[in-house]
C-alpha cells in the first residue's frame, strides 16, 4: 500500500484511513459532513499526493497530446489548462484529466490514481513519435486548497507576489515560479487552487494552513462535495467502456476539423447523431431513504437506467445521484429508483446541484 509524504500527519490528526486506488488514504478526520460543510462555507485542504503528476517535453508535444487526448491542447496558451479525456481505441474512457501548458514544448498532465502506469505506459508508447521526453513526477505532492476563502489563504503559504498573481488568476489557469506550481483547479464545485509542490515541503505548508484554520478534508468529503457539483469519478461515472458522450462528456470531445484524428474517434463519432443514445440526468430524491450506486432507475415502471454514483447531499440534506438513463427520461420528470426492493420517488434535473455553495438545480 502506498502512503503519501504526509501520512503520519493524518495519523496523527486521529484521521480514519482507508484503501483507494492502492493507496492508504484519509477519510476523514471524525466528521465528513463537517468537512464537506467547512469546504462550502469557509476553505479546507486535501491531500491528493496520490494523483499523478507528468510533465511532457519536445518539440511536438502539442501533437502527441493531439493525438492521445479527445480535447485539443493546440487551443491552449501557455499558462492554460482543460479537462479532457483520454480514450482508447474503442472509444472508452481510459481516464479523464487535466492538461496544462507551460509553455510550447512542455506540458504537464494531472492524471488519477488509479490509471497512473496504464496512462504511463500509453503514454509512453506514443511518446517516441513525437519525440517527448516523458516524466513522472513523483518527487511532487499536491495539495488542494477549496472553498470560498480559499485565495485569502494563499498569502500563508505562497511568497506575496505569487499570491497576488495567483489570486488573479482565471480557472483552469497555472502558474509556475521556482518550485511551485499552483492552478487554479478543484474538483469540489467552489473556488479553489490545486499546489503541486516539492513533496519535501508539503509538511511545512500542511502545517501552515491549518494552524491558520484550514480544515484538513478527507476522500469522503471530497466525494460529496464532487457529487454536488456534479463531477464525474473514473471507475463510478466513467469506465474504459464507457461512451463519453452518454457520460455528460460530448463537451471535452473537440472534432473539429474533421482531419483532425485522435484515439478512439472513428469508434466513437457513429454514435454522435444516435437518437436512441443513452444520457447522463442527476436524480434528487423527494422520498425518504438513500441513494446509491448501481441501483435502477424506472419510468412508469419500466426500468430506464442506473444510477453510477449516489449519496447524501449535507448541503441539500437529501440523497442525490448521477445515473445514465435511457433519452425518454426528461429533467424536471418524476421517475422512481429501487431502493432495497421500494421503489421512492425522485426527480430528474440537469447537474450540478451545487455550485459555490449553493443550490443550483436546474429541470
Amino acid at each position: 500500500m502506498h502512503k503519501t509524504i504526509l501520512h503520519n500527519r493524518h495519523v496523527g490528526l486521529g484521521a480514519r484511513m482507508a484503501p483507494f486506488a492502492g493507496w492508504d488514504m484519509p477519510l476523514h478526520y471524525g466528521s465528513q459532513i463537517q468537512e464537506h460543510h467547512a469546504v462550502r462555507r469557509h476553505c479546507g485542504v486535501f491531500d491528493v499526493s496520490h494523483m499523478g503528476v507528468v510533465d511532457l517535453h519536445g518539440g511536438d508535444v502539442i501533437g502527441l497530446l493531439r493525438w492521445i487526448l479527445a480535447c485539443d491542447a493546440g487551443r491552449l496558451t501557455d499558462g492554460g489548462g482543460q479537462y479532457g479525456l483520454m480514450l482508447n481505441e474503442r472509444g472508452g474512457v481510459a481516464d479523464d484529466l487535466i492538461t496544462y501548458r507551460l509553455n510550447a514544448t512542455f506540458f504537464t498532465l494531472v492524471i488519477n490514481a488509479g490509471n497512473r502506469e496504464k496512462d504511463l505506459t500509453w503514454i509512453r508508447i506514443h511518446a517516441p513519435a513525437y519525440a517527448v521526453t516523458v516524466t513522472e513526477r513523483t518527487d511532487l505532492a499536491i495539495l488542494a486548497l477549496q472553498g470560498p476563502e480559499a485565495a485569502s489563504h494563499l498569502g500563508t503559504i505562497l511568497p506575496a507576489t505569487l499570491a497576488e498573481k495567483a489570486v488573479a488568476m482565471p480557472a483552469f489557469h497555472i502558474l509556475a515560479q521556482d518550485e511551485w506550481r499552483v492552478a487554479r483547479t478543484g474538483y469540489t464545485g467552489e473556488d479553489g487552487f490545486e499546489l503541486m509542490i516539492p513533496a519535501t515541503m508539503a509538511g511545512h505548508v500542511w502545517d501552515r494552513l491549518l494552524k491558520a484554520g484550514v480544515a484538513p478534508a478527507g476522500l469522503g468529503a471530497r466525494d460529496t462535495l464532487r457529487l454536488e457539483a456534479g463531477m464525474n469519478l473514473h471507475g463510478r461515472d466513467m469506465h474504459d467502456k464507457s461512451n463519453p458522450l452518454e457520460r455528460g462528456l460530448g463537451w471535452t470531445i473537440v472534432w473539429e476539423p474533421d482531419t483532425r484524428h485522435f484515439v478512439g474517434r472513428q469508434a466513437l463519432e457513429p454514435t454522435r447523431q444516435d437518437p436512441e443514445l443513452r444520457k447522463r440526468l442527476g436524480l434528487i430524491l423527494t422520498d425518504k431513504g438513500v441513494l446509491r450506486d448501481h441501483q435502477v432507475v424506472y419510468l412508469n415502471d419500466e426500468a430506464v437506467g442506473e444510477i453510477t454514483s449516489g449519496g447524501y447531499s449535507p448541503t441539500l440534506e437529501t440523497g442525490i445521484a448521477l445515473a445514465v438513463v435511457e433519452s425518454r427520461l426528461q429533467p424536471g420528470e418524476m421517475c422512481q429508483v429501487n431502493v432495497r426492493g421500494r421503489l421512492l420517488a425522485a426527480r430528474a434535473v440537469r447537474p450540478p446541484f451545487v455550485r459555490m455553495g449553493k443550490p443550483a438545480l436546474k429541470d
